[in-house]
């Protein structure tokens, strides 16, 4: 066993060790804080599951409709022009909007093309190139309250297209 591995083993159980022993030192109630935080926690996820629903609904009738294809065929003709494989669409599209199915989507493109082919490549980048901004917009900015999203909205969806991007200017640059 690696020193690493050692590490690894014993780091969670030494910290739950320390904050217990720091709160027996502070004559903190560590169980009861401890219970008062799992019923927050559990107010919270009740509070985040119409927000989730909500998004799960959204992305389903996006696929089942026929809108994400009619959308890739409708902009092939300009991504193959510049040289981006419109099968990357659905990824580039989904991202933003859920993890879940962009994962969905980045397993079957390298289920189909292979982690080592071009798409596969490009996908796993672009997977860990951007983030759920809608996702995190609708579930964490609505369970908190927050109605004026619009600056946060720009911003990451500004940084999901520079994710993007770079995916694909990367990937083509060092894989070709």
């Amino acid at each position: 066993m690696g020193i690493f591995t050692a590490i690894s083993t014993w780091i969670i159980p030494i910290f739950l060790l320390i904050v217990l022993l720091t709160a027996t030192l502070k004559k903190v109630p560590a169980y009861e804080l401890f219970v008062e935080g799992g019923k927050e926690g559990v107010k919270i996820a009740f509070s985040l599951l119409p927000f989730l629903v909500g998004m799960l609904v959204s992305i389903s009738i996006l696929r089942s409709s026929g809108a994400l294809e009619a959308i890739i065929q409708l902009i092939s003709p300009f991504l193959l022009w510049v040289g981006v494989p419109p099968e990357i669409v659905p990824l580039a599209l989904v991202r933003p909007i859920s993890g879940n199915a962009a994962l969905g989507v980045t397993t079957e493109l390298i289920a189909t093309h292979g982690p080592d082919s071009f798409l596969g490549r490009l996908a796993s980048t672009m997977q860990g190139s951007m983030d759920t901004t809608l996702y995190i917009l609708t579930v964490y900015f609505g369970a908190v309250g927050i109605k004026k999203m619009g600056y946060a909205l720009k911003v990451g969806l500004l940084a999901d297209l520079v994710g993007i991007i770079m995916s694909i200017i990367i990937v083509t640059l060092v894989f070709g």
